[in-house]
């Protein structure tokens, strides 16, 4: 019987990545995932330390692992196993602390995987498949804990990349999610001392993927402003097909005095001006971003200011946070901390001011003919005929059994139609808006959870998309 291996992850999709590397390769030694009922003979737990309460769930989760498997070993990894390696050791059942991810091919080894691998075959339990590009950050942000135990810029080699990015769509994973703990940083660490005509940086590595011949599209994740150049615009334009237009760049801030007290690079008109561009350069683009609300000093001003350039943004949606003062940072040492009852309505308020502006974005995509990944679906009995429309100008649709040659087949549902309805599938479109359309015939070999389908949006509810079919 072989090693059961149990596995948890907390945090970021880096985190993510690298759990699932490491299960990959201790599979390859004959361990075999442990079944709900089994107990485990290795734990595996990768940790944050992003906040305070990373900790604490890091904490947590492997006090529950030994409860639950106490004749496992564990192995405690991640950010909080870096930052505090002796605090991790003395937790219940842990055998071994790996206080640098480059010590992850030893680990590995020590636990008899002889081919360490060096990128992932598949994505276990995941329809997007995460591929970690580059780790390390440089930057001295006064909020951050990250650079303290990931400060090593190190680019993976672009063969490795592409190699892994063709192994997860010949997989069948259709989207591809480029991450890195400072993705725009990709290729700095090679291209010091080089002149600037050799430079390798992200745009580069974009082209390159879009070459691979598999049905697959690439979503870039958290990426800074600064870093969203013309060459890396003019490669989403030209790869429109491969390339989803959605960026998330990194607020945190609208008003340039907070910005200048978490030691951010740059102000609000250069981020504005980005956002300006891509929407100059590319139809209907989503973007995202990240704010925290309450930072230390914060004023109603500096709020109004951040609620004003959201504004002006255009966010499709917004991660609001409130400030929380992370040990060891300059900012949980700032005078001025904010009490808890007043983040908490601001970020309430900044929380209408983004349904706001994601309705609008949503309104704007009526009519437009996006892709969507399929990533979940319910019968119609399970959600049940009450649900549906039975108007001729339904958001939800069925498909003709044959479209005319050339044309797309796409009719509104009628309430006579409505008994050969039989799935609704669920998913997210190239522009990380939710979609839901109605399908008539479930044996559909195209319509498969994890696949990729072509839609007409026919209408929004501000929260979701609603499409239909386009065969």
């Amino acid at each position: 019987m072989s090693a059961k291996l149990r596995v948890a992850t907390l945090g970021c999709k880096v985190n993510q990545y690298e759990t699932e590397l490491v299960r990959q390769g201790l599979q390859k030694a004959g361990y075999s995932d442990c079944g709900e009922q089994e107990s485990a003979d290795l734990c595996i737990v990768n940790t944050c330390t992003v906040t305070n309460e990373g900790d604490a769930k890091s904490r947590q989760v492997v006090r529950r692992m030994h409860r639950d498997n106490p004749d496992a070993k564990i192995v405690v990894m991640g950010c909080y196993a870096t930052r505090a390696p002796q605090e991790v050791a003395q937790l219940p059942g842990v055998v071994e602390v790996v206080e640098d991810k480059r010590e992850l091919p030893d680990l590995m080894s020590r636990f008899g995987v002889i081919d360490v691998p060096t990128g992932l075959d598949g994505f276990s339990g995941r329809h997007r498949a995460y591929v970690k590009i580059q780790d390390g950050c440089l930057l001295r942000c006064s909020y951050c804990i990250i650079p303290h135990v990931r400060p090593k810029l190190a680019s993976r080699p672009q063969a490795h990349i592409l190699e892994e990015v063709k192994q997860l769509a010949d997989a069948g994973h259709r989207e591809v999610v480029l991450t890195g703990i400072h993705l725009g940083h990709y290729g700095v660490d090679w291209n010091r001392n080089q002149p600037r005509e050799n430079w390798i940086r992200l745009a580069h590595l974009l082209r390159d993927l879009c070459k691979i011949s598999s049905n697959f599209r690439i979503r870039l994740s958290s990426i800074e402003a600064t870093e969203v150049t013309r060459e890396l615009i003019s490669v989403m334009k030209d790869y429109g097909d491969r390339i989803v237009p959605h960026l998330h760049l990194c607020l945190q801030s609208g008003s340039d005095s907070v910005l200048r007290r978490m030691r951010r690079r740059w102000g609000t008109k250069m981020f504005l001006d980005r956002c300006q561009l891509l929407r100059e350069s590319l139809c209907e683009p989503a973007i995202t971003t990240d704010v925290i609300v309450g930072f230390p000093g914060e004023t109603e001003e500096e709020f109004k200011e951040t609620l004003d350039t959201c504004r002006k943004a255009g966010f499709s949606k917004i991660h609001a946070f409130p400030f929380s003062a992370r040990r060891g940072t300059p900012a949980a040492e700032m005078p001025d901390q904010i009490e808890k009852v007043v983040k908490s309505e601001r970020v309430s308020v900044l929380s209408e001011l983004e349904a706001e502006l994601r309705s609008e974005y949503y309104d704007r995509l009526v009519g437009k003919k996006l892709e969507m990944l399929v990533e979940s679906s319910q019968t119609l009995s399970s959600i049940g005929e009450s649900q549906l429309p039975r108007t001729p100008t339904a958001h939800q649709t069925v498909v003709n059994q044959a479209p005319v040659s050339g044309e797309s087949s796409i009719n509104p549902i009628h309430s006579d139609a409505l008994q050969s309805i039989s799935l609704v599938a669920r998913g997210t479109s190239c522009r990380y808006a939710p979609v839901e359309t109605v399908l008539s015939d479930p044996t559909d070999p195209t319509v498969k959870i994890g696949e990729l389908l072509p839609v007409e949006i026919v209408k929004s509810d501000g929260k979701k998309l609603n499409g239909r079919l386009i065969l």
